[in-house]
């Protein structure tokens, strides 16, 4: 098989398949990928940092007998650190000033697993957005209609997918990070459980787990076979996830059995839900009784305003980290004008935290991921919409102080549903079975109980079976 619109259509499992069996060659695979974000790239903004002749260094020593042998993947420019490469966070503060030394533990197993690392994808500032506009980079366009967004942080990893430039691409969850440009971009979205996956050696964890690392992939199948190959522990990793079973590969194809599955289309931001996303959610539920489930009106009991008034003080600690952390890390003097105006604002904010404010904040949120997991002893799993609306125009985010209320209430549409598996912990994931009447994606969140990936996979390869998502393509591919 040859030729790069055939090999755009492949997702990874097949594509490593190909190469395993000796079809096709590694370097083969690489240039094809290189050639389509050449052409497809500059209408979407989506890669921004190109590392082509790396990645036909990596192409020449590939191990064909690894379970991503050849496949052309993104790193996404948050946290993922990949040696003799530039990383910038989204932010003037760091463009230009870092080159990672070495490959962080991810990166590591990535390659080992045979991803071969094509370039480096937009991410709003520090990530810290559920939109990719950065002002230092630029905004990354939806191929599903260019003058929306992607979602974010995780957008120009969604977008490249999306278009058909790579197969799948790392992607990182502090709020909804992977599940948010997953729904706006029509993809499948895992985020794993806290701890699932290593971020070391720069960090034990991120926001006190709030954050985790994985990817954005268009088949269940490919979002299963990399955790696979990337999950459990790294030598002095302050806490991991409970082991897994098997293989989540062998879960995709498994009946998931009759599940218990609670629904609900209230965000914990109070937000309004747009018609488009009810009629989705609805569809979803009618798909999964049909498909034999149990669903249930029902959702777990917790004060949403003490749970949203302590992730915020957690999300504006990590912002005030981040700088921090690299302006020690580069010796560099923090300035207001190095940063975008919101991410200055919750910097000053985090200024103003005493450390008792941020462990009470803490305290609250494990106080209702208590709550949460004895409402999950009697559920398998929480149906709700990804995010509250379809993707937004670009702009939506714009930050200002006359436009503080607007900017709080559209960041609400989009973490309103996601931002409670951050603080618990759990596995959750964002299917993309719907499309509205303008050919926008909807998706669709299900959370799962902490450490149980393998249902999510199991149910997601049902839904996947039931109704397939992976051919269809937008104009921008």
């Amino acid at each position: 098989m040859s030729g790069q619109d055939e090999l755009a259509t492949l997702d990874a499992t097949a594509t490593a398949e190909l190469v395993r069996k000796g079809e096709i060659g590694a370097m083969e695979v690489v240039e094809a990928a290189i050639a389509r974000i050449d052409r497809r790239n500059p209408a979407l903004n989506a890669v921004i940092t190109r590392m082509d002749e790396i990645a036909r260094a990596q192409a020449t020593d590939v191990d064909v007998s690894a379970p991503l042998a050849g496949v052309p993947f993104l790193l996404k420019d948050l946290v993922a650190e990949h040696a003799a490469t530039p990383l910038g966070e989204g932010s003037r503060f760091l463009t230009d000033r870092y080159v990672s030394p070495a490959d962080c533990e991810l990166v590591v197993r990535m390659k080992r697993a045979g991803l071969v690392m094509v370039g480096k994808t937009n991410t709003p500032e520090f990530g810290l957005l559920p939109t990719t506009e950065p002002a230092v980079r630029g905004a990354s366009r939806n191929p599903w209609d260019t003058g929306r967004t992607t979602g974010g942080s995780s957008g120009g990893s969604a977008a490249a997918v999306a278009a058909g430039m790579v197969p799948m691409a790392h992607a990182n969850d502090g709020g909804g990070s992977i599940r948010i440009p997953a729904a706006c971009c029509g993809l499948f979205g895992l985020k794993p459980t806290r701890g699932r996956n290593p971020m070391g050696p720069s960090y034990g964890d991120a926001g006190s787990g709030l954050a985790v690392e994985h990817a954005v992939t268009r088949t269940v199948r490919d979002s299963a076979a990399l955790l696979d190959a990337t999950a459990g522990p790294a030598p002095g990793d302050p806490y991991w996830a409970p082991p897994q079973a098997g293989p989540y590969a062998d879960e995709v194809g498994r009946d998931p059995g009759r599940l218990r599955i609670a629904a609900s289309c209230k965000p914990s931001t109070g937000v309004d839900v747009h018609a488009d996303v009810r009629v989705a959610f609805e569809a979803t539920v009618k798909l999964l009784q049909d498909l034999g489930h149990d669903v249930v009106d029902a959702e777990p009991t917790f004060d949403r305003d003490v749970m949203l008034r302590a992730f915020a003080r957690s999300w504006t600690a990590f912002a005030n980290w981040a700088i921090k952390d690299w302006a020690r890390k580069l010796d560099l003097e923090i300035a207001e004008a190095d940063f975008e105006p919101n991410t200055w604002r919750m910097f000053e904010n985090g200024e103003r935290m005493s450390g008792g404010d941020y462990l009470m904040a803490i305290q609250d949120l494990q106080f209702i991921s208590r709550q949460v997991a004895v409402f999950f002893e009697d559920h398998d799993a929480w149906l709700t919409p990804t995010i509250a609306v379809p993707p937004s125009p670009l702009g939506s985010f714009e930050w200002s102080d006359g436009k503080r209320e607007q900017f709080l209430r559209r960041v609400g549409e989009y973490s309103g549903f996601t931002a409670i598996a951050n603080g618990t912990g759990q596995p959750a994931m964002s299917v993309p079975l719907h499309w509205n009447d303008a050919g926008l994606p909807i998706g669709m969140q299900v959370i799962g109980r902490f450490g149980d990936e393998a249902t999510l996979f199991r149910l997601a390869g049902q839904l996947e079976q039931a109704k397939p998502w992976a051919d269809r393509r937008p104009a921008a591919a």
